[in-house]
């Protein structure tokens, strides 16, 4: 419960920091790789998300 908890705050802070890198810039351009762009971009905050949540999860696990 504790997890679903820090997913749902972590998540929108993880999306509005990615949110600052243009990873639009990285792909061509062409009409297909703005949805590659968009997948690319869901992939990297699921995994931040992911990684941050465990960490904050240990973290205060070892406390305990």
């Amino acid at each position: 419960m504790v997890k679903l908890i820090l997913y749902i705050l972590i998540i929108p802070i993880t999306a509005w920091s990615v949110d600052s890198i243009n990873l639009n810039s990285i792909f061509k351009k062409s009409k297909d790789n703005y949805y590659q762009a968009r997948v690319v971009y869901m992939f990297i905050i699921m995994s931040l998300s992911y990684l941050v949540v465990n960490f904050v999860y240990d973290f205060f696990q070892t406390f305990n």
